[in-house]
């Protein structure tokens, strides 16, 4: 299992008005999409961060660890070929 890349930062798109957002790579190192955001805005960016970071960690299923991908079984048989 690998470490997910995933981001948390705060947008404003109102004066006042923050949420976060998670981030994670996608396919290509240079895409990211969103993972996930507030449903309701913080009237604090340090709040709206605090709650993205919160949120982030809950991903983990180990918190010594960080959120981890499942590895794929290396025996399974590719796509589209029959198991023998």
């Amino acid at each position: 299992m690998s470490l997910r890349r995933i981001s948390v930062h705060v947008d404003e798109p109102d004066p006042g008005t923050f949420y976060w957002v998670l981030m994670e790579e996608g396919d290509d190192a240079s895409q990211w999409v969103e993972h996930s955001s507030s449903a309701h805005p913080y009237k604090a960016w340090r709040q709206a961060l605090t709650e993205g970071c919160l949120a982030l960690m809950s991903l983990a299923e180990d918190d010594r660890y960080g959120p981890r991908t499942r590895a794929e079984d290396e025996d399974a048989s590719p796509v589209g070929v029959p198991a023998a």
